[in-house]
């Protein structure tokens, strides 16, 4: 099953490996030493030109990607296509 997560973009519901909100996970560290690297290794898509408030990490295939959002977490959980 493929949950959309905007712009046009969707995603496979096995290949997630988290969703997180950007306003409760930004605070810690680690995470934005997460989100840092992740940019630097071109592994981060952006799906909204306005402020992002969740990312959706996936693993398949050998790739990690982080896709930030510009929906709550909670409306991605409740997504399916």
């Amino acid at each position: 099953m493929y949950i959309p997560i905007g712009g046009d973009m969707a995603v496979r519901d096995r290949s997630i490996v988290g969703i997180f909100d950007l306003d409760h996970c930004s605070w810690s560290k680690r995470t934005r030493q997460f989100l840092e690297t992740a940019e630097k290794n071109g592994e981060v898509i952006s799906t909204t030109d306005n402020l992002p408030k969740s990312f959706v990490l996936t693993a398949e295939y050998g790739l990690n990607r982080v896709y930030l959002v510009q929906f709550n977490s909670t409306v991605i959980e409740h997504r399916k296509l």
